[in-house]
């Protein structure tokens, strides 16, 4: 989407309005939004700020551990969320989930549901082999790029 555009002020409330809902569903402290002739913010319930490390020295010494900990752990490759939502294992609470740890699958095959702004999207994996490890559960809200499952 080009925003550039001018658009109806009634799509910017209804995308102001759909953001708002995020935030209360996922329990957000605060979202900002920056474009180029507005900044966007609202705040959540819980809006207090996070606490600050005590040191940028001693946040940068965890962070290396942190990454060798996790390269040296994991193998093969990683389906990521490509967005903000709600995470799904199957296509309705009565249905079979698309996969489960052991299963193997095609590159190509649908793994998950993510619902975002009242649309489900079915996330396709990139890659084949065994579902080695699901990094979230069922009806757990996911972040852009947040790891999904490892396929090995």
């Amino acid at each position: 989407m080009n925003f550039k555009d001018k658009r109806p002020i009634e799509d910017t409330i209804e995308c102001i309005e759909a953001l708002a809902e995020i935030v209360k569903k996922n329990d957000l402290g605060k979202l900002k939004v920056s474009l180029e002739d507005m900044d966007i913010v609202i705040e959540g319930r819980n809006s207090s700020p996070a606490p600050a490390p005590a040191t940028a020295a001693a946040a940068v010494a965890i962070a290396p551990q942190k990454a060798e900990v996790s390269a040296a752990e994991e193998t093969g490759n990683i389906v990521t969320s490509p967005i903000i939502g709600t995470f799904y294992t199957s296509p309705a609470p009565d249905k079979p989930p698309f996969v489960k740890v052991g299963d193997t699958i095609s590159a190509g095959d649908v793994v998950c549901i993510i619902e975002s702004m009242k649309l489900m999207n079915e996330i396709n994996s990139e890659f084949g082999g065994r579902v080695a490890e699901i990094y979230v559960n069922n009806g757990d809200a996911v972040e852009y790029g947040q790891k999904i499952m490892r396929i090995e």
